[in-house]
């Protein structure tokens, strides 16, 4: 395969995976905002959409393996491929967790809720940034700008456990409220491990830049 064709190839795919980013930043605000405003047909949405974040996600791979046969690259460009590879995959992940976020909403449809949504809405407003940051750090391959991306993580771990212990304290002082309680808690971790995933792909663009794997969850 000529050299042209296979630059030609991974700019296809460059694209590819900035379209299923943005999708994927788009369901999450569609699912937090679901939720907020108990609008079901936006949760619906959501469901409906991960169809194809999926056929993204496929068809970057199948794109990817077919290049690594032709081509059989080596050093960067392999590093190229393989973290497209890694970053469709998480986002594929993050997906799924704005999913189970409109999921909830759906569930929740018919119930008054315990209290105003305050501090969930503030965390995924983060993780929304996290998720636009990072496709931005990609995109440029800015290294710098991967490290700031996820050291934001942090703000989401303490917002996670701010949420938690608020919950479990409305549980204990009314049982019947249990059941909608833990469907919240849920939704905080599904943002947690949104932000997770996000530090995966600042690990990979890091990854991409200096060749080198490095964990920025500590």
């Amino acid at each position: 395969m000529a050299r042209k064709v296979f630059e030609d190839r991974l700019t296809e795919l460059h694209e590819t995976l900035m379209s299923m980013g943005l999708l994927v930043e788009e369901a999450i605000y569609k699912s937090v905002t679901s939720l907020v405003n108990k609008n079901i047909d936006l949760a619906l949405e959501v469901v409906l959409d991960d169809q194809r974040i999926n056929e993204y996600e496929v068809d970057i791979e199948k794109k990817c393996f077919e290049l690594i046969a032709l081509q059989q690259p080596v050093g960067t460009d392999l590093r190229r491929i393989a973290t497209m590879l890694k970053v469709a995959t998480d986002l594929e992940r993050m997906g799924d967790h704005a999913v189970s976020i409109a999921k909830s909403t759906i569930r929740l449809k018919d119930e008054t809720y315990l209290k105003p949504l305050i501090d969930i809405p503030k965390m995924a407003e983060i993780v929304k940034e996290m998720v636009r940051e990072v496709l931005d750090a990609y995109i440029s391959l800015d290294r710098d700008g991967a490290v700031t991306v996820a050291k934001k993580d942090d703000q989401i771990d303490k917002y996670l456990s701010m949420i938690f212990m608020e919950l479990i304290e409305i549980m204990k002082q009314d049982s019947s409220k249990v059941n909608q309680a833990l469907h919240f808690l849920l939704v905080a971790q599904h943002l947690e491990r949104i932000g997770d995933y996000v530090t995966n792909v600042c690990e990979w663009i890091v990854y991409l830049k200096t060749g080198s794997l490095v964990d920025l969850n500590k």
